[in-house]
Order: structure tokens, then C-alpha cells, then sequence
């Protein structure tokens, strides 16, 4: 069985489009958001949503956000006066990944199991609403930049989220076509933080423990 290129069918829906479209972008950082905004940018009225509730740490919530405001202020200039991005922030609330976390004994999940299916169930069920609320054409998420997350699985849950009359899940595969590599270069253009972990505690916790045995 062929594996689906979702990148392929991202540049399906771009090329049938007659206008810019309004799109919110769940963007976990400002580095993965780099890449990914370029490539969208002809296309879509984009709205980056800043919903990660897997971000425990407030301090590191709050630095990454601050970093894609940079990151899209920076980019405003650039692209000035032909787009306009926007962002807005979904709220620090790792409570409710924690405990979604506890309550389904998802603790001692290794990085890319269950919990991590979890929490982009997660955050992207709050992305669409958000989305529908808004008025928004189109939603997707920065997260399928990254090798390490499964863009199969994501955008899985993308379809699954996307109802009939509401807004319409774009697929993606942003690490096709080197986008992994365009976002390492466009950090270094933009002096963007680049963060070690996903955010959350679990593979925090894991990733010291790695680093303590090896």
C-alpha cells in the first residue's frame, strides 16, 4: 500500500485556490512556525495559534511565545505590505495536559507513544474549534515539520477533527522538500531559540535521564 505524500496534497489545495484564504496555524515554536509560514504565505491569511498546554514549564511557555511574536513581527517587515500575520495565544494551561496525562496512566509513556498521540489530540481539537469559532477557511499545525512526529498520524487526526460545515483540515508534511533544514537555516537567520524538548515534563525528565546514562 502507497503511503500517502501529504505534502502532495497540501500543493493540491493550494493550486485549486482562487483567493487568500484565512488559515490558523497551530505553531508549537517559533522555529518549526519559520518554515512553515514561508511556504503557506502565498496562499492563506494566516493566524498562528499558540495552544500548547504540553509546555508545564511557564517560563518556557511564555519564551517560545515570545519568540514567534519576534518571528512574525520580523516576518510582517519582510513580507510588508503584501501579508499580515497574526497570533494569538491560546493560554498556559498545563493542567489540563497533566491531568489528561494522570488520569489516562500515560506517565511512563516513552516519547512518541500514546501520550504523545494524546496531546496532539489535544491541541489540534482546540486549534479546529477555534478555528470554526473564528470564521477561519482552513486549519493545520506546524507539528509535521519535525522527523521525529509521524505526519501519517497527525494529519489522521486532522481529517477526524474536520467537520462537514465547519473549517477544513489542509494536509501537510512540512519536512518534505528539506523544510526541516529551511527552518534550521531560518533560525540562525532570525536568531530564533531553539528549544531541546517537545515542552512537556515527561520527556523533559526522559531526555536528562538519556543524557545522564549515556
Amino acid at each position: 500500500m502507497n503511503k500517502i505524500d501529504y505534502r502532495k496534497e497540501m500543493e493540491k489545495v493550494t493550486a485549486q485556490l482562487d483567493h487568500r484564504a484565512r488559515l490558523l496555524l497551530h505553531s508549537c515554536c517559533a522555529p518549526c512556525s519559520s518554515a512553515c509560514l514561508v511556504t503557506l504565505l502565498p496562499y492563506f491569511d494566516i493566524t498562528c495559534f499558540y495552544y500548547n498546554p504540553n509546555i508545564t514549564d511557564k517560563g518556557e511557555y511564555y519564551k517560545r511565545y515570545a519568540e514567534l511574536e519576534r518571528l512574525v513581527r520580523l516576518l510582517n517587515e519582510e513580507y510588508a505590505p503584501d501579508v499580515l500575520i497574526k497570533t494569538e495565544d491560546g493560554g498556559y494551561t498545563p493542567d489540563a495536559f497533566l491531568d489528561m496525562a494522570v488520569s489516562e496512566g500515560l506517565e511512563s509513556c516513552p516519547e512518541g507513544g500514546r501520550r504523545c498521540r494524546r496531546c496532539f489530540e489535544m491541541r489540534l481539537l482546540k486549534t479546529e474549534e477555534t478555528a470554526a469559532a473564528g470564521g477561519f477557511e482552513y486549519f493545520t499545525t506546524t507539528l509535521t515539520l519535525s522527523p521525529l512526529k509521524s505526519a501519517e498520524l497527525i494529519n489522521s487526526i486532522g481529517f477526524s477533527l474536520a467537520g462537514t460545515d465547519g473549517p477544513i483540515w489542509l494536509p501537510s508534511d512540512f519536512k518534505k522538500k528539506d523544510g526541516f533544514k529551511k527552518s534550521i537555516e531560518l533560525s540562525k537567520k532570525y536568531g530564533l531559540y531553539r528549544q531541546d524538548y517537545c515542552g512537556c515534563i515527561y520527556s523533559y525528565k526522559e531526555r536528562h535521564e538519556n543524557e545522564n546514562n549515556s
